[in-house]
């Protein structure tokens, strides 16, 4: 049997408008192994940033089950999620916005270090490992004094990494942490986030919109539309055999990285159904190729077609 560190069920998150109950979140289910990385992809406003804020409660879900290494952390009261909170840390997408400008390297990293105060009790053993994450994560000890707007962004990005790490969690949702930085810096950064969790044995949940990135680092993909999971499976046999007609789009947007090189694209036309007061219509109806009279009568339900790949269609034998 796996050795599930994050099993998450039904979870939702709407949002009271003028206009009626926006569903971001609906009925995401998924489960993820101790020392693997699950990416979650989609356009923008699909809802998955807002699931994995919703697993750390930085945003309160409406409902469903977050159960983190054995405890439903839904259940907890504030002191006892802020003391679970050590083992749930979360890398932001502007490593300048998510940054006090007012700290100094030393003393935003330090923060974190502090959390753990029964390990390090004085300003010495907090200032060695405050050096030591910095080593750790690729920061010149020159730096320790900087402030945030006199560095670049993948140093700043790094020091976001430090302060995640500082509290020496299990689990680190990493919410479109390259998007915001230059191409090279990109795989700087991915390939030192690998690293970390080989030699520290962190568990990932990789958000992003950009599949080229979560081909890269994640053990397995989940692909979200307005607000609802479409398809799921190991990121080798998503890649191979994608099934869903959005996941298809997606894919064939990812460039190839060969003088001369085609593949043919899959264009999506037709409007964005509302996530406001969504039917009972698949929500993907209206943008669908293959779509079907079933389509606008029922939301397909998620089903297994092959191990561990999952895909919610009704249009897949």
């Amino acid at each position: 049997m796996a050795n599930n560190i994050l099993e998450v069920s039904n979870l939702k998150k709407y949002f009271k408008t003028a206009r009626g109950m926006l569903h971001a979140v609906d009925d995401i289910t998924f489960s993820l192994e101790q020392g693997k990385t699950l990416g979650i992809v989609g356009e923008s406003g699909c809802g998955k940033s807002t699931t994995g804020r919703c697993i750390l409660r930085l945003i309160e879900p409406t409902s469903g089950k977050v159960v983190f290494d054995g405890e439903n952390i839904l259940a907890l009261n504030k002191k006892q999620m802020a003391q679970r909170r050590r083992d749930m840390q979360i890398i932001f997408q502007d490593p300048f916005s998510s940054l006090n400008p007012r700290n100094t390297v030393m003393q935003t990293i330090a923060e974190g270090v502090k959390v753990r105060g029964e390990k390090y009790k004085t300003p010495a053993e907090v200032e060695k490992r405050v050096r030591e994450l910095m080593d750790t994560v690729g920061l010149a000890q020159r730096l320790i004094n900087s402030y945030p707007h006199e560095l670049d962004g993948g140093r700043r990005q790094r020091i976001g990494i430090a302060r995640a790490l500082a509290v020496e969690p299990k689990l680190i949702i990493c919410d479109e942490p390259v998007s915001a930085l230059d191409v090279s810096i990109q795989a700087q950064i991915l390939n030192l986030l690998k690293h970390l969790q080989k030699e520290l044995g962190l568990t990932y949940i990789f958000v992003t919109h950009d599949l080229a990135v979560v081909n890269h680092i994640s053990d397995e993909i989940m692909v979200m539309y307005l607000g609802q999971m479409v398809e799921k499976a190991p990121t080798e046999e998503l890649f191979k055999n994608p099934i869903h007609p959005y996941t298809k789009s997606l894919l064939s947007a990812i460039p190839i990285p060969k003088v001369g090189a085609r593949k043919e694209r899959v264009l999506l036309e037709g409007e964005i159904s509302s996530p406001i007061e969504p039917g009972d219509e698949c929500r993907f109806a209206k943008r669908c190729p293959n779509h079907s009279e079933q389509c606008s009568q029922k939301c397909p339900e998620l089903r297994e077609v092959a191990p561990g790949h999952f895909v919610s269609c009704h249009n897949f034998p």
